[in-house]
């Protein structure tokens, strides 16, 4: 049966692979080496756009126990990431190029997965088909998904953080160091700030200028909590930065002293000659960034390779259109995956590419579809979308708080016991699930 995907990132690339283990023949349709989004730089897939990082690696995370619930599923994207692996201390970051060359590579060779540039004009209704066309889906897609779905689907304002070369950051202030000393090795750059040097900084962000400024009074402007930009964090009061990208705690000067802020600069490739700086998406013009980012301390001749860019995201409102399987509910041939769906992060659309080729597979072989228990961090973040309230449905992230809860753990066994414990189950209950699969 021929089954089509629309869209070549992490959640189309991921079900393409896993559909073709499968034994299916496949269609991937990519228009972006026609048309490019004004965040793609490459022609490869499973381009990343935003940060470099696919997170924490720490089983006590949420993110770090998905990933391993991935590898159990054989996940081509974390194998790809493991291959294009970056210091990054307790994250699993990777060199953007390595990383995609991979994906791409992978796909070409596969003799059962058929590439072809192109943008989709309609949407086969008749033929199994999988949009996974993520959060900057084309104009003329949108318009036939809107259609398909039969109301307006929701968006939300994304932003990408810069990238500058690792020759320019001055080390006679800027000191290497993980945040409270975790790990072995040093893998963050971190520049360090006093009281007066953040209050001019903070004061010269907030009132930058911003390249979508008469948008800012719209009462559609919606920002996605998990990757708003950094002047707009800004501007909820003068010390929420203190608490979110330049928190100081666990960061002190190499001669044992404390600082009032720190920003912290993040490997980016492999070869090491580039660092973004972490949390720092953005929406400032570009001079603007210049100016501002260089009153960092440690940044003042800084080269910038990328400038922060901000872009619309789109979202399907999923509690309302899709079920468990990542299945349309009007239309039983056609799935979602990816960011679309209102999962946020590459491992979790990654994740949910995975499923939606699972229930694939299932409905071509007329076997009863599935989807892992909401003790995993894969079914919770499912049964999330699925869930949420439709009038207000938000994006999310991979967290302990959407898992199903656990209880009677003694909070005297330490802080991290009933994260352990969630981990611990969530693993045991994904392989239960690989069982049925």
């Amino acid at each position: 049966m021929k089954i089509n995907i629309i869209g070549a990132g992490l959640a189309g690339s991921e079900a393409a692979y896993q559909l073709s283990k499968r034994g299916h023949e496949v269609n991937i349709y990519e228009v972006k080496r026609l048309k490019r989004n004004p965040v793609q730089v490459t022609n490869n897939f499973g381009e990343l756009v935003c940060s470099n990082s696919l997170r924490s690696d720490d089983l006590l995370n949420a993110v770090g126990t998905l990933k391993e619930e991935m590898r159990m599923l054989d996940s081509l994207i974390i194998k790809a990431a493991e291959f294009a692996r970056v210091p990054a201390g307790g994250s699993l970051a990777v060199d953007r190029e390595i990383f995609s060359n991979y994906i791409t590579k992978v796909l070409e060779e596969n003799e059962l997965i058929n590439i072809f540039d192109q943008e989709i004009d309609e949407i086969e209704k008749d033929a199994i088909t999988l949009i996974a066309s993520g959060p900057l889906t084309t104009e003329s897609l949108q318009n036939k998904i809107n259609s398909l779905l039969g109301s307006d689907d929701f968006y939300f304002f994304d932003a990408v953080a810069p990238i500058i070369k690792k020759e320019s950051i001055n080390m006679e202030i800027a000191f290497r160091k993980n945040r409270y000393e975790k790990g072995e090795t040093e893998d963050y750059i971190n520049c360090p700030m006093n009281k007066e040097q953040y209050d001019l900084f903070y004061n010269e962000l907030i009132n930058a200028e911003t390249s979508i400024a008469h948008l800012e009074d719209d009462q559609t402007l919606k920002y996605f909590e998990g990757c708003m930009p950094v002047e707009g964090m800004a501007k909820r009061g003068e010390k929420t930065l203190l608490f979110g990208p330049m928190k100081p705690q666990g960061l002190r000067n190499l001669d044992g002293t404390n600082n009032y802020a720190v920003v912290q600069l993040r490997q980016d490739d492999a070869i090491d000659s580039l660092y973004n700086i972490v949390g720092f998406q953005t929406n400032l013009k570009w001079p603007e960034q210049k100016r501002v980012f260089s009153l960092i301390p440690g940044l003042e001749n800084a080269e910038f390779v990328r400038y922060g860019v901000m872009h619309k995201n789109n979202f399907i409102n999923s509690p309302r259109v899709l079920n468990e399987f990542m299945q349309l509910e009007k239309n039983e041939n056609i799935f979602f995956a990816g960011q679309i769906t209102g999962v946020e992060g590459y491992v979790e659309s990654t994740a949910s590419g995975i499923l939606a080729a699972i229930n694939i597979d299932k409905k071509i072989k007329n076997k009863e579809m599935i989807s892992p228990p909401p003790s995993t961090v894969l079914g919770s973040l499912i049964h999330y979308i699925n869930n949420a309230s439709a009038t207000n449905f938000q994006p999310m992230k991979a967290n302990w708080g959407i898992v199903s809860e656990i209880s009677g753990i003694d909070k005297k066994n330490g802080k991290n016991a009933k994260k352990e414990a969630y981990s611990n189950r969530a693993l045991e209950d994904m392989k239960k699930f690989i069982t049925k699969l």
